[in-house]
């Protein structure tokens, strides 16, 4: 399971993840960071925070890694999260 908090402000969207990236939870996530219905979105900073996440799968890391590479900025997490990010940001080079 995971949980998405969403903290709208007027210049950054910031989501706030608990639990476990896994699908079909990455459909839900790349549906609430994405999503532009109404300019909601549009021209704002996006972070993600991940000081709640367990667990991450294959499929996680790729949704996680489309969004790295649609400009957003990732905070938190632990050792093993921590390990992913820094994997995924050395592909984007």
């Amino acid at each position: 399971m995971l949980k998405i908090s969403i903290k709208d402000r007027r210049s950054r969207r910031l989501l706030v993840l608990e639990g476990k990236i896994f699908a079909p939870w990455t459909d839900e996530l790349t549906k609430v960071a994405c999503q532009d219905d109404a300019n909601q979105i549009a021209g704002r900073e996006l972070v993600i925070n991940l000081q709640g996440v367990t667990d991450i799968s294959a499929d996680g890391e790729e949704t996680l890694y489309s969004l790295m590479v649609q400009g957003a900025k990732f905070h938190g997490g632990g050792v093993f999260i921590k390990q992913v990010m820094k994997r995924l940001a050395q592909r984007m080079r």
